[in-house]
């Protein structure tokens, strides 16, 4: 604990070399989706191998730099680039970022990822609302000694997702016509898609998309008091008995599908703060 201390402590002295301000907003932006990041107003961009103890990002569509900036009226610090269990990472590697954000000043997380639609109503270019996960990756970014200043031993998780977001980004969504579905995220280690068996498996246990990412953070995040707002971007539909090869070049094009619905709800709630 005391390393992760260090770490943090490490990385927030990086940022504050280069842009000395107390942001309100983390934004972390999953596979396909760094465009969300064109409607900040940009006042330091900071490279993640220029914040020695931050992982570095090997995924594709992961950029991996730290923007600094205004977001809708927000102080904001974006995360363009997330990191990965599966790419060899620690749970709290690969959460550290969430950390850094908290450490920063931020008290609202907003995250986003690329997610496989398995509820039969969903179709590709569709956004979910997360209201609820599912951890399948078997792996917890709080095991171990807990360190009580950063947050408590037992986190409750009975409301990973605020629910008054939810309320906003609903009522944008009716205001603008667009379709937002609400569902449960499922996170599975990864890096291999599902199986026919593994979606059937997700959808029966409650599922309504999946992916490889989000719910260590989110973990994170409520561990440090922070309130979530979290979509997905369905870039595939799993379709047990019609299921079609999905490539990652695939995904990244499905998912700037979405950026603009994902880019009004976040205007739409972070005008409200």
């Amino acid at each position: 604990m005391q390393e992760l201390a260090k770490q943090i402590e490490s990385a927030v002295q990086a940022v504050q070399k280069r842009w000395d301000c107390t942001p309100r907003v983390g934004l972390i932006l999953g596979s396909g989706l760094a465009g969300l990041a064109d409607a900040m107003c940009v006042e330091e961009v900071i490279q993640y191998s220029e914040i020695t103890c931050l992982p570095q990002v090997t995924s594709l569509g992961h950029n991996g730099q730290l923007l600094c900036g205004m977001l809708a009226g927000c102080k904001t610090v974006t995360m363009q680039g997330r990191f990965h269990i599966y790419e060899g990472y620690s749970p709290q590697q690969a959460t550290l970022s969430v950390r850094l954000l908290k450490a920063l000043g931020v008290d609202v997380l907003l995250v986003t990822n690329a997610a496989g639609g398995i509820n039969p109503s969903y179709q590709v270019g569709d956004v979910m609302l997360i209201h609820d996960q599912i951890n399948l990756s078997f792996r917890n970014p709080l095991v171990g000694i807990n360190d009580e200043s950063l947050g408590p031993r037992f986190p409750d998780m009975s409301e990973p997702y605020d629910l008054k977001f939810e309320k906003l980004a609903i009522r944008i969504a009716r205001q603008q016509n667009f379709v937002l579905h609400r569902g449960v995220y499922i996170a599975l280690l990864g890096p291999t898609y599902e199986t026919r068996a593994e979606y059937r498996m997700a959808r029966q246990i409650g599922g309504d998309a999946v992916g490889m990412s989000t719910v260590p953070e989110v973990i994170v995040a409520r561990h440090a008091g922070l309130r979530v707002l979290g979509l997905s971007a369905i870039t595939n539909v799993g379709t047990p008995d019609h299921l079609t090869p999905t490539t990652g070049h695939q995904v990244l094009e499905a998912a700037s599908k979405a950026l603009p619905k994902l880019n009004s709800i976040f205007q739409g709630v972070l005008q409200t703060l």
